[in-house]
């Protein structure tokens, strides 16, 4: 069958309309139609009951009820006639240009022509078919199959019935050897909890209460404004003994969190990231859903309260943003059409040997187009105040973390990753444009200069780096025991010479207490008393130095 949707949809005739009403069921007994009954018989085409029906309407809208010996449901059919997207949009989002595209892509509740349901899209341009598969239609792959849009690779399809909360996959058959795969949609707006991997369809409206806030913050979160920040991690942050030591919801979270950030005077707070993630054990550093906050602590809308209410209660949000790796789980992005779609096809440009992840394609416009969307996503859509870029320097250099042989220079020759710090200066640019009021921090661990300088000199464009040397030499420095520190006084009075070259935020972050490094408090020499009086020192000295505080 080389086209199904010839089969599918009802056919027009000169003087009369033919319907053939054919689904993939094979158990299927009786079709019931609103217009008329019928009653199936054998087709040419196998596993396939057709029925007939004629009229001299020129055009009507129908409702099929399958009847199988379990169930009676209703057999809405694909409508390729409903599109969001226009020319204009296909044109940005294959220049890699399209900063809004989760405004028209993913799936989006609606009504057309008096019909409720869903339009989904999902960009698989390698694929042969992509049918949409869910809770709706038992996880039938033949049932609701969607339609190529010209060459733009986007597989569109609205389908009448589906509303919010309908849990749903891609089944993606590629051309490359047949191979299939259910796949999550990249741009859900909600999740099913983890483990279960499917997307959910999500409308995000939210009645918000923090236009006083949304007013006022550009002075609050200007680098001339004191900022200082407390970085948590939700789901630790504060557990539930009496309930199997269960995590905090977002709703609960927001109460405790603004009266305990406001009572130690913190400014800022920034969320380890909560795009969802399908291993609990990596903080939200593997993403797999970069448009949706994890389903782990409640729906997207009480995500959104929790950002509200510290608006509310004046304290800004930044949130981690993972562009520079994903994860290799089976339903997401990677091989995502049976080809190396969202990564590198070459291991020593696309897989990262430490984490054991795939690496962004920052030259394929299409995926420069996802990821500037999931950022002005969270800006858009959910307030927030800022975004903090993860692993900087594995996204600047070519050569991060591999050995002689084990990477492929850029055109000149160098370890210099061009096509990343394209898609660097293009985030800062859009975002910045978008919203002049937030900012931008990268997590930059080595010395590439002009992290924090604008475009037009050469900078990356970003608002604020973290000074990861000051932390790593101050906290060796204070490891010593006073007796000896006179001798490593260089390691404090260093950060004089490049104070000034950078935006910087002074961090005493999680990097430095995981992994069986010990608490900050158990990093002093000394007994307990002594321990105490250090960790009060490193405070003072941290506060007494330029920069932002975290």
């Amino acid at each position: 069958m080389r086209d199904r949707r010839r089969i599918l949809h009802p056919d027009s005739i000169e003087d009369e309309i033919q319907r053939r009403q054919h689904q993939h069921a094979p158990d299927a007994g009786d079709y019931k139609d609103k217009l008329r009954e019928f009653h199936r018989f054998p087709s040419r085409n196998h596993n396939i009951s057709a029925g007939s029906l004629c009229s001299r309407l020129r055009s009507f809208r129908y409702t099929s009820h399958v009847t199988t010996p379990a169930t009676t449901r209703p057999a809405s059919h694909v409508r390729h006639d409903v599109s969001l997207l226009t020319p204009e949009d296909l044109h940005l989002f294959n220049e890699g240009k399209n900063y809004r595209i989760h405004e028209k892509m993913g799936a989006h509740v609606l009504t057309h022509e008096g019909q409720s349901g869903t339009l989904f899209s999902v960009w698989a341009p390698n694929a042969r078919d992509v049918s949409v598969i869910g809770d709706f239609n038992n996880c039938n792959p033949y049932t609701h199959e969607l339609h190529l849009l010209g060459e733009s690779g986007i597989w569109q399809g609205f389908i009448p019935g589906v509303s919010q909360g309908a849990m749903y996959k891609y089944r993606v058959t590629s051309r490359q050897r047949g191979h299939r795969v259910d796949k999550a949609d990249p741009l859900a707006f909600s999740t099913q909890k983890p483990p279960e991997t499917a997307s959910c369809v999500w409308n995000l409206d939210y009645q918000w209460s923090d236009s006083e806030w949304m007013a006022s913050r550009k002075e609050k979160n200007s680098l001339s404004a004191p900022i200082a920040t407390y970085e948590m991690h939700l789901g630790s942050w504060m557990r539930v003994p009496e309930e199997n030591n269960r995590s905090l919801t977002y709703r609960e979270l927001a109460p405790r969190l603004a009266e305990y950030l406001n009572r130690m005077q913190y400014t800022h707070v920034e969320f380890l990231p909560i795009m969802e993630h399908p291993f609990y054990g990596s903080w939200g550093y593997q993403t797999t859903a970069y448009f949706a906050p994890t389903s782990r602590y409640g729906t997207p809308q009480d995500f959104m309260y929790l950002v509200d209410y510290l608006h509310q209660h004046g304290i800004a949000v930044i949130l981690d943003w993972v562009p520079s790796h994903f994860p290799s789980d089976a339903h997401g992005l990677a091989f995502f059409d049976g080809t190396h779609l969202y990564e590198h096809e070459d291991v020593r440009q696309g897989f990262h040997p430490d984490w054991k992840t795939y690496i962004f394609n920052y030259g394929r416009n299409e995926v420069r187009s996802f990821l500037l969307s999931s950022a002005m996503f969270w800006l858009d859509r959910y307030h927030i105040d800022g975004l903090r870029v993860d692993a900087v320097a594995s996204m600047l250099y070519l050569d991060y973390s591999r050995k002689a042989g084990e990477w492929i220079p850029n055109q000149f020759g160098g370890r210099e990753n061009l096509e990343a710090i394209e898609f660097l200066r293009r985030f800062n640019e859009d975002t910045y444009k978008e919203h002049p009021e937030i900012q931008t921090v990268a997590e930059e661990s080595t010395s590439w200069p002009m992290v924090s300088r604008p475009l037009y000199i050469g900078g990356l464009g970003f608002g604020m780096k973290w000074d990861m040397g000051w932390m790593h030499d101050t906290l060796e420095y204070f490891q010593f025991d006073p007796v000896f520190r006179a001798f490593h006084h260089s390691q404090l009075t260093f950060r004089m010479m490049y104070t000034y070259h950078e935006n910087f935020v002074l961090p005493l972050s999680h990097d430095e207490v995981v992994y069986g490094k010990g608490s900050l408090i158990n990093k002093m020499p000394g007994d307990e008393w002594q321990k105490f009086a250090n960790l009060r020192l490193l405070f003072a000295c941290m506060y007494s130095q330029p920069g932002k505080k975290l």
